[in-house]
C-alpha cells in the first residue's frame, strides 16, 4: 500500500486513541507525515503549529465536535483538506448544519479500511 504522492502532513483527530494511533502508524508507513491527537483543542493547537495538508477527524467527540474543530482548522490552514469519518447517525445533522453555513467536508464511514483511506488521500480532491 505505498503512497503515490510525496509525503504530506496529515493530522488525525479521534478521541479513541487506538484508532488515531493506528491510522497515524499506517499513514506514516505509507509515505505520509501523520500525527495523532485525541481532543479537538489539541488538534487546533497542533494545526496552528503544523499547518497540515490534510485533517482526518472523527465527528462525534466529547466537548467540541470534529466539525467544529475542522471549521477552526480550515480558518488556520485554508488549504487544508478536511476528511471526516464517523460511525454515528448524529453526524448527518451536524454535517447539514455545517454545509448550511458554507462549509464542505469529505466524509468516510467508520471504521475506515486503510486501503480506502490511502486511496482517498491519493485521489485528487
Amino acid at each position: 500500500m505505498a503512497a503515490l504522492q510525496t509525503s504530506r502532513r496529515v493530522l488525525i483527530l479521534d478521541d479513541e486513541q487506538i484508532i488515531a494511533n493506528t491510522l497515524a502508524l499506517i499513514l506514516n508507513r505509507n509515505g505520509f507525515e501523520a500525527q495523532a491527537v485525541y481532543t479537538a483543542q489539541d488538534a487546533i493547537t497542533t494545526a496552528a503549529q503544523l499547518s497540515p495538508d490534510v485533517l482526518i477527524s472523527d465527528v462525534i467527540m466529547e466537548g467540541m465536535t470534529g466539525i467544529d474543530a475542522a471549521i477552526r482548522i480550515s480558518q488556520l490552514a485554508p488549504n487544508c483538506r478536511i476528511i471526516l469519518f464517523s460511525g454515528q447517525a448524529a453526524t448527518a445533522d451536524l454535517l447539514q448544519r455545517a454545509e448550511a453555513d458554507g462549509h464542505h467536508f469529505e466524509i468516510l464511514a467508520k471504521p475506515v479500511h486503510p486501503k480506502v483511506l490511502i486511496k482517498c488521500l491519493n485521489d485528487p480532491q
